[in-house]
């Protein structure tokens, strides 16, 4: 992704095949190698069929998935069996041109295409306006009179030189298209041009008194089809902005410190290892460790959180973030796409180029579109011929205008591309456009409790020792038979050992023994001690105190989880744990239940803790003391009895629930942004976010749903009054962009959700 512009193309492609070339741009896993390809010429939805279906048959390549709204194709292939260059010379044959993505390269190449197709527009506007003179000379009466030949050689001046420059990308689409024997969209557009101006000239050059020429009509629909792309362009970029905002959070050069001087250096030459200077104001160019200075650096990028975070040496800071105050040193730990940044544009654009269920239906249809037009022009043109030949021509030529598969085929694409570029802007990456079909369908939703619906922060509340001692001695047995753990709880008991200004080390500890999920066992100063769950102490035939245990029947219904601790077969007390709510934990279970989603709490934890903390948030139903690897067979046990379920844990210890549910979701994953086993992931903590995931994921069907209903509406509507001779062609070339400017104005609503929050 995030890469350097690579070597000019050269003229031999052969080149690209080289590994130190590949190295810049190419991602490889052995022989299975990926990259972003800027590819020119896409501007509907038959190109992507087309590219798709071409490259999809070669021997090697692996996946060729184009991005419509960015023109750009995701391509995976065996290197073993296929070289780059033969992909990149394929692609040319069947009439588009490739060149590995990067975004300084893109936004050139996009000002190029702007620029040309701007100058097309001009020359079809200025022929139009002279021929509006001729065609109101001709209409006036001149089309008797003396003036009647020259008014239509100067018709046919303006027309010839208008069709071959301004009407050159059609006729190069459909000459592709009759060469590749797969219909594209400028099939029909460059038909009804060319019999529209050939029929025009066959009149010109035989100078039939009784016939009219329709020059104008061939100028004018060329113009208004080219100003409809241009106005798509602009909306398509507009609509997947923040796709670029991401892009363009990446710095290109970096301050590197090389034998103790600030040399600016392009950031692909930056390695691991290298120290980088970062002043004040600038964003930060890499992922990396401070090693000196102190400042505050906005990471709202990252995590969604407005106030700055303060940076001290050891801290790690990423890529993109923006330095607000003193100057740092970083070391470097990674560049480009191995940082957070590339990560979470890397999976933006894999959502973009992924395709939902319902595409991939539509995709199916779109090469049939074609053929039908195509027909459907002929019968017009049989229906009309006998009553009148001109009449059967424009009405056949409005039939090959209007009826258009754009709409249709930027229904799903353009709204997956706002969606995940909006999701991303607000902290909430999704992984493929078809994780976004499927939430919208999910009705079982699983919480992992501790780190997900609480803050993860394990604190001692409650101390309380058998009669025969103290709350400091228990605590001091405690924190010293913990000292070896790395568990949170341990850390829990030693942080508040440390509160109280207790000193375990006082105590000698020997034989130290750790049960997985249910205690420690160890020797201090020569007493057996046991630290664990009620029922490892009982395992152990412990003597159980009953004040004690009726003390943790009256804690644990309060949510408090218990650490229990025993002396040479005697229960000598009992240590409260509490791991507090998130404050915005009740919020979202609520608005979840109103959208008649189902919940269930999943924890490790006892029942009655699990079912204290399922009280504090309304009700639910509760699965407890399951051990992390089981928690993936519970999901499996809901999704036999018919029911879609999205599983939401940490992204870590839940990391096989995550990849068994349907829709997997982490939560305040950071930097790493789990990539392997969530489908979506939340860059930070806030539980709201996962509302508003479910409520981006409906928006985006409903306005799919939306889209296909607006193309069929325009093609049902229009189709039958074109093939009526009801429609011009010049008002059909108006009205066939319009219906593509709907479907982008439509899926561009999406954004409004993140504003209001109602899907």
């Amino acid at each position: 992704l995030l890469l350097e512009p690579p070597p000019p193309p050269p003229e031999d492609l052969g080149l690209y095949d080289l590994e130190e070339v590949q190295d810049e741009f190419v991602h490889k896993k052995g022989q299975e190698r990926e990259i972003h390809l800027l590819v020119e010429g896409i501007h509907c939805a038959a190109c992507v069929w087309l590219i798709e279906h071409t490259l999809n048959q070669l021997p090697g390549v692996l996946s060729a998935r184009v991005n419509l709204s960015a023109k750009r194709l995701l391509l995976r292939w065996d290197n073993s069996r296929i070289q780059l260059s033969e992909i990149i010379n394929s692609l040319a044959r069947v009439g588009y041109a490739a060149t590995p993505f990067d975004p300084e390269a893109a936004e050139g190449i996009l000002k190029k295409q702007t620029r040309d197709l701007l100058f097309r527009i001009t020359f079809a506007g200025f022929a139009m306006m002279n021929l509006i003179w001729v065609s109101i000379a001709l209409y006036s009466g001149a089309d008797k009179g003396e003036f009647h030949t020259l008014f239509h050689w100067v018709g046919f001046a303006l027309a010839t030189p208008t069709l071959l420059y301004s009407g050159w990308p059609f006729l190069k689409g459909a000459w592709t298209s009759l060469r590749t024997r797969h219909l594209g969209m400028d099939l029909p557009i460059a038909l009804g041009a060319v019999v529209t101006w050939a029929y025009s000239s066959w009149v010109t050059f035989t100078d039939l008194p009784d016939h009219q020429v329709y020059f104008d009509t061939v100028v004018n629909f060329i113009f208004v089809i080219l100003i409809g792309r241009h106005l798509e362009g602009v909306s398509k970029r507009h609509a997947v902005a923040a796709t670029q905002r991401l892009l363009d959070l990446q710095s290109r050069i970096a301050l590197v410190l090389q034998d103790g001087e600030e040399k600016s250096v392009p950031i692909r030459r930056v390695k691991p290892g290298d120290q980088v200077v970062v002043k004040p104001g600038a964003k930060i160019p890499v992922d990396g460790i401070v090693l000196q200075g102190e400042s505050q650096v906005d990471e709202a990028m990252l995590s969604g959180e407005s106030k700055p975070v303060a940076k001290h040496p050891g801290d790690k800071v990423s890529a993109g973030t923006v330095n607000t105050q003193g100057a740092l040193t970083i070391e470097v730990t990674g560049t480009l796409n191995n940082t957070a940044l590339g990560r979470i544009i890397r999976l933006v654009e894999e959502a973009q180029a992924s395709k939902a269920p319902i595409q991939c239906t539509a995709d199916r249809i779109v090469p049939w579109f074609v053929m039908a037009t195509l027909s459907l022009a002929t019968l017009t043109f049989f229906i009309w011929v006998h009553k009148d030949f001109e009449l059967a021509l424009t009405a056949a030529t409005s039939v090959l205008i209007i009826t258009c598969p754009c709409a249709f085929g930027l229904a799903t694409p353009m709204a997956i591309a706002v969606a995940s570029g909006q999701g991303a802007h607000h902290g909430i990456l999704v992984k493929t456009g078809a994780v976004l079909e499927t939430l919208s369908h999910v009705e079982h939703f699983v919480f992992d409790k501790t780190g997900t619906l609480t803050e993860g922060k394990m604190q001692v509340v409650r101390t309380i020792p058998s009669a025969a001692l103290s709350e400091e001695r228990l605590l001091q047995y405690a924190a010293a038979a913990e000292r070896f753990s790395e568990h949170s709880i341990a850390q829990a008991i030693i942080a508040e050992a440390r509160h109280r200004n207790i000193d375990p080390k006082e105590l000698d500890i020997a034989d130290f023994h750790s049960s997985l999920g249910q205690g420690i066992r160890t020797r201090i100063e020569g007493s057996d001690i046991l630290i664990g769950t009620l029922q490892w102490l009982q395992a152990q035939q412990v003597a159980l105190d009953d004040m004690l245990l009726e003390q943790s029947a009256e804690l644990e219904n309060q949510g408090i989880s218990l650490v229990h601790v025993a002396m040479d077969g005697r229960h000598i007390g009992i240590i409260g744990i509490a791991d507090r709510l998130r404050d915005d934990a009740r919020t979202l279970i609520d608005e979840l239940r109103a959208k008649n989603i189902r919940l269930t709490l999943l924890s490790g934890d006892r029942r009655s803790v699990a079912e204290a903390v399922a009280r504090q948030l309304g009700g639910m139903q509760v699965i407890a003391e399951v051990l992390p690897e089981d928690k993936d067979k519970v999901i499996a046990e809901l999704q036999k009895q018919g029911q879609l379920v999205a599983m939401v844990g940490d992204g870590v210890n839940d990391a096989p629930a995550l990849i068994r549910a349907d829709v997997g979701i982490a939560i305040g994953s950071g930097t790493d942004v789990s990539v392997e086993s969530a489908d979506i992931v939340l860059m930070s903590d806030e539980l709201e976010k996962i509302s508003l995931a479910v409520a981006l994921s409906r928006r985006t069907l409903k306005t799919i749903r939306q889209n296909i209903m607006i193309s069929f509406a325009y093609n049902i509507i229009m189709v039958p009054l074109a093939m009526a001779a009801m429609i011009m062609p010049l008002i059909a070339a108006i009205s066939m962009p319009i219906s593509s400017l709907l479907v982008i104005g439509n899926a561009a609503r999406i954004r409004t959700l993140f504003k209001t929050g109602e899907p």
